[in-house]
This record gives structure tokens, C-alpha cells and sequence, in this order.
């Protein structure tokens, strides 16, 4: 994991529900999402100063008293294949441990879970489950990665681990029909998050002048999503 971790918030209210967290940012991401605005992160991850595993290990142990777990970002964080070995070594610390996620590694996160390193996966689902949808929001062209992600949904859905589905949802790519559609293709998920748009250094610059949905058409989309789901949610701002 040397020179992988690219930025270290060390307390978060808000990126996992009721915890206090630390906060780390992998480099590099195999999708290409036009909206994504972590796009430094993704396209030139060099240009970040590397933070030592050590200093981060030392800060959560020397802190573990009110920091409840440590959330793993990127970027997409299962690009790093030796991520486990690391995992395992919070673990030690005795923190809990959030993964997110794009889903497109179901192999990596099959063997996290099964060895019990993680506590919750958050995985972004980006269209509806369709690969001509799918490649236009996520930036990708091969089929087989695409047929990951469903596997993927499917292991998390099989509930040996807390988890949730989180779309961003973008006005240029999706419609209310293509959010009816997702909660068709994900009917019964344990939890599912919609997350309002942020026009901020998208990795595509015409997606800076997208303007977001107000929080009445989000509450509408919740509204036709939440019988699909055992729980529903908005996460951000309108």
C-alpha cells in the first residue's frame, strides 16, 4: 500500500451514518465517471503527497477512544489488490472498518468479507443495469467489467455484510424513469441512498455547468424508490 494513500481526513461525521470516522483517500480508479469530482484523485493521483501507513495506524490507535472506524474512499480502493493486508491491520487497532466501493472487484470483496475485515460496504451503483447505460455514466467499455458490478450487487445482496446502494444522481443521465428502473434491478437491497450532484472538479469540465436536482424532485424520486427498499434515503445537499 505504499504511495496509495492520497489524503487522510482524520475525523468525519459524514461518511458513515452515525459513526466518527477517519477518512482515507486511495489513488487511481479503473471507471471514468464524466461527473466524478475526485478527478485529480483518479487522473493524476502523483500530484498528491503519499501519507505513510504508519502515521495513520498510529493516529487511530492513539485515538481509537472516540474514533468508532475508519471509512476507505478513493478513487476506487480494490485497485490495490494488497488493500486486505492493510485492512487487517486496522483491524488490529480495533476500529471498524467501511469500504466504498464501484463494485467492479466482487472476487477482492468476497474474500474481504468472508476473512471478516470489513464492517459495511457502500457501493455506488451508477445507472441502470444495463451495459449501454451503464458505460455512459461510468466511463467504461468492457462488458466483462460491467458484469462484475452485478455480481458484485448480488454477493452484498445475499446480506452476510451491512451494506448499501448509493447513486449519484446526475440530470443529464438520469431520469426519473432510470431511477424506477435501478429500484426494479435492486428490489429488496437492505438500503438505498440517492446523493444529490456536485458540479466540482468533475473529471469531465461540461459537467461543471450541470445544474444538481432541488430537494423537492429528490424527495419525488425517494417517494417512487422507497416501497422498492427496506430503507431509503437523500445524503447531501440540494
Amino acid at each position: 500500500m505504499k504511495h496509495v494513500i492520497k489524503g487522510f481526513d482524520q475525523m468525519s461525521l459524514v461518511d458513515w451514518d452515525g459513526m466518527v470516522a477517519s477518512t482515507l483517500y486511495t489513488s487511481g480508479c479503473n471507471f471514468r465517471c464524466p461527473y466524478c469530482h475526485n478527478s485529480g484523485l483518479v487522473l493524476f493521483p502523483d500530484q498528491y503527497e503519499s501519507i505513510p501507513i504508519d502515521e495513520i495506524l498510529d493516529y487511530v490507535k492513539e485515538h481509537n477512544d472516540f474514533i468508532d472506524g475508519v471509512v476507505i474512499t478513493g478513487g476506487e480502493p480494490c485497485i490495490h489488490k494488497n488493500i486486505g493486508g492493510f485492512i487487517k491491520q486496522l483491524r488490529e487497532v480495533g476500529v471498524g472498518v467501511k469500504l466504498d466501493t464501484n463494485g467492479s472487484f466482487p472476487d477482492l470483496l468476497e474474500s474481504l468479507i468472508d476473512k471478516e475485515l470489513l464492517d459495511y460496504v457502500a457501493m455506488d451503483v451508477k445507472a441502470p443495469l444495463d451495459f449501454d447505460s451503464y458505460s455512459k455514466s461510468a466511463g467504461i467499455t468492457d462488458r466483462r467489467t460491467f458484469e462484475k458490478v452485478r455480481d458484485s450487487i448480488d454477493l452484498l445482496m445475499e446480506g452476510r455484510i451491512d451494506y448499501e446502494f448509493r447513486m449519484t444522481v446526475v440530470p443529464a443521465l438520469h431520469r426519473a424513469s432510470d431511477l424506477q428502473r435501478v429500484a426494479e434491478q435492486i428490489k429488496g437491497a437492505r438500503r438505498f441512498v440517492l446523493q444529490n450532484y456536485v458540479p466540482r472538479d468533475t473529471l469531465d469540465p461540461a459537467f461543471l455547468s450541470e445544474t444538481p436536482y432541488d430537494a423537492e424532485r429528490l424527495e419525488e424520486f425517494k417517494k417512487m424508490m422507497a416501497p422498492m427498499f427496506d430503507e431509503c434515503m437523500i445524503r447531501g445537499e440540494a
